[in-house]
């Protein structure tokens, strides 16, 4: 009797049907490809950041624009899982590249003696910050991206850079930049 009762439900169970009396199944979705729509999102949320830099430095100082910074790099960047790829765009030198925390603190925030050149490029006046993407390339848990960043000072200057980020989507949705070139555009 069980047995014929398991022949004539075991097709519906077999699709994930639920039967009254039997709990439907468990499903669980393993999808982390990332989306235009989330890149987009990040390179906003990257823009916002700077300008949240910027404004922390105008209202509470050094201090209050480093804890900010370092907040942002937290979330902003994957250097919890090792070195990240960046080139920031006014380095040179030795300290062209900056693959640890320290590094990219220094150059958004400066005050880090072993990166004497830095100034500190978020604690400029910024007012605006506008990602032009001629590029987005999704594969999977990674897209990359490759455009040009607008920024915008207090006085009305505009400063343009040409930008390449590469992201990673973790696990928990999180999204992180690995790689992060920007210079300035070639005027020849």
């Amino acid at each position: 009797m069980l047995r014929s009762r398991l022949l004539q439900i075991a097709p519906a169970l077999a699709l994930g049907l639920s039967l009254q009396g039997y709990a439907a199944p468990t499903v669980q979705v393993l999808n982390s490809n990332l989306t235009q729509a989330e890149v987009v999102a990040a390179q906003k949320g990257w823009c916002d950041a700077l300008l949240k830099i910027s404004a922390a430095y105008a209202s509470g100082g050094f201090s209050k624009a480093k804890a900010t910074a370092e907040a942002v790099i937290d979330q902003a960047y994957a250097y919890q899982y090792g070195p990240v790829a960046f080139k920031p765009t006014l380095a040179s030198g030795s300290q062209t590249f900056r693959p640890t925390r320290a590094g990219a603190l220094a150059y958004f925030v400066g005050g880090n003696p072993a990166f004497p050149s830095d100034k500190g490029f978020a604690l400029k006046p910024w007012r605006s910050c506008e990602v032009i993407n001629q590029v987005i390339q999704l594969n999977g848990s990674y897209a990359t991206t490759m455009g040009n960043v607008r920024f915008v000072d207090s006085s009305g200057k505009t400063t343009t850079v040409d930008k390449t980020w590469s992201f990673m989507k973790e696990p928990d949705g999180s999204i992180r930049i690995v790689l992060h070139h920007s210079s300035l555009p070639f005027e020849g």
